[in-house]
């Protein structure tokens, strides 16, 4: 069997700690992310600082991984599209196994874990769906396009549905005739 040695930022030695259930070590490193991760509005930049602080602890099955990941994400907001970047902190655990008959997702290879495609899709996952600037923010004016953080918004001259144009006069502070009120008293 040819083994290949494993190389890379994310790779930790193990050695000290493979089949010695029990013992446990922590790193910290950082590095930068080797290519961009993620599609959609957001994304880590390839070449952003990726800190990474990680727990290895050796059990009967394998290595058992621990850590926390702390990056920046780049894009645009989903309501307003001005650009945004904030910082996003993940934790991720999972046992690399031993080589052996058994199928894994993750093994010890070499003496060594690779960190790298945990960590990635960790990030990725964690990134947000739909980003946002502000909790609150309104977006966009729908009949001008501005971003409604800048602007008030257009006034409307017309109703959205000329349908609906009879009603536009109804409003509750109109003066009603008598009598139709049921609260007055006669």
């Amino acid at each position: 069997m040819v083994r290949k040695h494993v190389t890379g930022p994310f790779t930790i030695p193990v050695r000290d700690l493979v089949h010695r259930a029990g013992e446990m070590r922590e790193h910290s490193f950082e590095v930068p992310a080797p290519e961009k991760w993620g599609e959609g509005l957001v994304s880590v930049a390839e070449g952003e600082t990726v800190a990474v602080d990680v727990r290895l602890e050796s059990v009967h099955e394998g290595i058992l991984v621990s850590g926390d990941v702390d990056t920046e994400y780049t894009g645009v907001c989903g309501r307003c599209l001005t650009d945004i970047a904030q910082g996003l902190q993940v934790e991720f655990q999972e046992l690399f196994a031993y080589p052996g008959e058994d199928e894994a997702d993750f093994e010890v290879q070499d003496d060594h874990v690779d960190l790298e495609t945990l960590v990635r899709e960790a990030v990725v996952l964690s990134l947000p769906f739909q980003p946002v600037c502000q909790p609150d923010c309104p977006g966009l004016d729908p009949a001008t396009g501005e971003r409604l953080t800048t602007s008030a918004g257009a006034e409307l001259s017309q109703p959205a549905d000329p349908r609906w144009a009879a009603l536009q006069d109804f409003t509750p502070d109109v003066p009603r005739s008598r009598g139709d009120d049921p609260t007055e008293e006669s």
